[in-house]
């Protein structure tokens, strides 16, 4: 079977969605199919609509032999790919990954309003642009043949939000990694490497240690982005990992924090936790009290020791290969 993926961003781009893009794309064809990956290039310095046309030309010109298109955002990659498959009469899934609307709008607005509560409380406060891309949202979801969530959190919010058909929705969990060596700490590094954007919330994250070493704690926050490869090794042999996201689906340094055996701070606006709530400490985002009091007990030597046996225990896998049959299976019952 022939497949087109296709992604915003792929290695070498840092991140946990071309990280994704990757290994999907790997698994699929170790189960003996032709994968084409089509990601953005040039689009990348191109404005909105013109670097969409760009990329729905490289996607039609794919098209001739394609089984199905997987698409791994909602709107950049996702709404020149439908128009591609529609006008060839392709099959198409997308797999949302995070909520581009979402983002664009705490970007533009710095209003950190919490992923769960943006539809509800703020639709009448987007502009032009963000209107536009909400339409053509609905329409992409909506025309998908099926659409792929990482978490039921995300899917029950989107689900009411654009009016989605329950019977075209499915959810593949993330990648649940085999365990990786794990190093002692030789300080109180705690690991927070993010994109810089504002609903990672990392100005309340500073704030946060700012005060921890104002109480005399020795502590380190380490948010530099590196390479994955490297940006794991860190993770192997620090202190800690803490996310403290205004909402985040199923974020991949938490993943990576568990497959390195490493303790670590989450917020509770995730898919995620459900699952781990045994074994993470869970922050409130909107509240930076609630961020350093979670620092400081992590920064006692028992409740460190207490939570990274909780994550070392936590033996759930979900393989590349389960993910490329779960998509595939998927894909028959659209046939």
């Amino acid at each position: 079977m022939k497949i087109l993926l296709a992604t915003g961003i792929y290695p070498p781009q840092i991140g946990g969605p071309a990280q994704y893009a990757k290994n999907l794309a790997e698994a699929l064809r170790a189960q003996k199919n032709e994968v084409l990956v089509r990601t953005y290039g040039l689009e990348r310095k191109l404005p909105m609509g013109i670097r969409h046309t760009l990329f729905f030309f490289r996607s039609l010109w794919a098209m001739p032999g394609t089984d199905l298109i997987i698409a791994l955002d909602t709107f950049s990659v996702a709404f020149p790919a439908i128009c591609a498959s529609r006008l060839c009469g392709k099959k198409m899934i997308i797999r949302t990954g995070g909520d581009f609307l979402w983002e664009s709008y705490v970007e533009r607005t710095g209003d950190l309003v919490l992923l769960k509560n943006f539809y509800a409380t703020r639709m009448e406060k987007l502009n032009f642009k963000e209107r536009l891309i909400f339409k053509l949202t609905r329409w992409i979801l909506r025309s998908a043949n099926g659409i792929i969530f990482s978490t039921e959190w995300q899917r029950d919010i989107f689900t009411p939000a654009y009016g989605l058909d329950v019977e075209k929705n499915y959810v593949v969990e993330n990648f649940y990694g085999d365990r990786l060596p794990t190093f002692p700490a030789v300080t109180k590094d705690f690991i927070s490497a993010t994109r810089p954007l504002r609903w990672k919330n990392h100005a309340r994250l500073v704030q946060a240690f700012e005060k921890v070493t104002a109480k005399g704690i020795s502590v380190v926050h380490d948010y530099a982005t590196v390479p994955h490869e490297q940006f794991i090794e860190k993770i192997q042999h620090a202190y800690a990992v803490i996310l403290v996201s205004i909402g985040d689906i199923s974020p991949n340094m938490i993943l990576d924090a568990i497959r390195c055996g490493k303790p670590f701070i989450m917020t509770r606006e995730t898919g995620l936790t459900e699952k781990l709530k045994d074994i993470a400490l869970l922050v409130d985002p909107e509240n930076v009290d609630d961020i350093v009091e979670k620092i400081e007990m992590l920064c006692d030597p028992a409740v460190h020791a207490d939570y990274q046996s909780r994550v070392q225990n936590f033996l759930h896998t979900h393989t590349w290969d389960e993910i490329a049959e779960e998509f595939l299976a998927i894909y028959k019952k659209l046939r």
